[in-house]
């Protein structure tokens, strides 16, 4: 779907003509590529997202897309690229990222934020070069790497930790599932999606998603049927019912349902069957990164979703009936593969 904010600039609009509303518009599309949408539309709805779990989520969210694609634009990155707001997504991550685990009334986590926006930029591109080799995307690894050594850096440093004690989280067998009520279950439906940037209310949910259905049908529809598989996978399991609840057993499903069927790979019966499969693997592989990580607070982050998809489209070329995706999206980040491995 053509973002209707790119064609009012096809249309000469008076207002896009300024340096600093297309720079918005690129902010606004990175915030949205966090869940592949080129989107300025999509990207305000989850600006409106952001703000309505608290005003300063919604500000720390623009202030790391902003930082992270004005350093692009410094850096002299290619345009498409920036235009795309591929530029931006995990920028965006980091800066939220910072908010929810340092606080965020601080000036420190803010200028973390900002700088963190920057870093992952320079990371992109290392991490951009490297998957190059084979073709694949960088997804949100990039943001994965600076937020694991944020996370594991920071209680080291008193100016920036402010939760007193340290954040190790050691893994603990499961007790006995809870019971789950109907309420748990339309609750983790919408959660899931709102956990991808760490927010764990289902009103919350629900404006992400309202902002990738007016973007593409078929990119809500495989949020929907991720978040589904994400939430029965983890009740079939054994998952606490808080946990299913707040979003944090299946958001990474949702993110692997969306990147195996309509992004990189192209819609049909076979990637979707395909994309299902992922998205159970990355919710089972879900426990296991955050048990991994415990020593550092047992953030899993989106690892899992970066890990099986990249296996996933490592192993699609293997199978004759699934068939890469023409998705602006999945081109922008081939051709930027081809570009940095040349």
């Amino acid at each position: 779907m053509r973002d209707p904010i790119a064609a009012l600039r096809g249309r000469g609009a008076p207002m896009t003509r300024h340096r600093w509303a297309r720079h918005a518009v690129h902010v606004l599309r990175g915030q949205a590529q966090v869940d592949f949408l080129p989107s300025a539309v999509t990207g305000a709805f989850f600006s409106l997202a952001l703000c309505a779990a608290g005003w300063a989520y919604g500000l720390y969210g623009l202030l790391g897309t902003a930082a992270g694609t004005a350093t692009a634009h410094l850096l002299g990155v290619d345009r498409d690229r920036i235009a795309a707001g591929l530029e931006g997504f995990n920028a965006c991550l980091v800066a939220v990222g910072s908010a929810v685990f340092l606080g965020p009334g601080h000036l420190s986590t803010a200028l973390v934020a900002a700088g963190g926006g920057a870093v992952v930029t320079v990371v992109t591109a290392a991490v951009g070069r490297v998957l190059g080799t084979w073709r694949l995307p960088t997804l949100t690894l990039p943001f994965c790497l600076v937020a694991s050594a944020l996370t594991t850096g920071a209680p080291g440093f008193a100016r920036l930790w402010h939760q007193g004690a340290g954040p190790a989280a050691l893994p603990r067998p499961g007790g006995p599932p809870s019971g789950l009520s109907f309420t748990d279950v339309w609750h983790a439906l919408f959660a899931n999606v709102a956990q991808v940037f760490f927010m764990p209310q289902w009103y919350v949910g629900a404006l992400f998603l309202a902002g990738i259905f007016a973007a593409s049908r078929t990119a809500g529809a495989m949020a929907c049927l991720g978040s589904v598989t994400g939430t029965g996978t983890a009740w079939a399991l054994g998952a606490p019912a808080a946990q299913l609840a707040s979003g944090a057993a299946g958001y990474n499903a949702v993110l692997v349902a969306m990147a195996l069927c309509g992004v990189f790979l192209r819609t049909g019966r076979w990637s979707a069957a395909y994309a299902v499969t992922g998205a159970a693997a990355a919710t089972v592989l879900t426990p296991a990164v955050a048990a991994l990580t415990a020593p550092s607070g047992g953030h899993a982050f989106t690892w899992p979703f970066v890990l099986t998809t990249l296996v996933f489209l490592a192993a699609a070329p293997a199978f004759p009936r699934l068939r890469t995706a023409g998705a602006p999206t999945a081109a922008a980040e081939a051709t930027a593969a081809e570009r940095a491995s040349s």
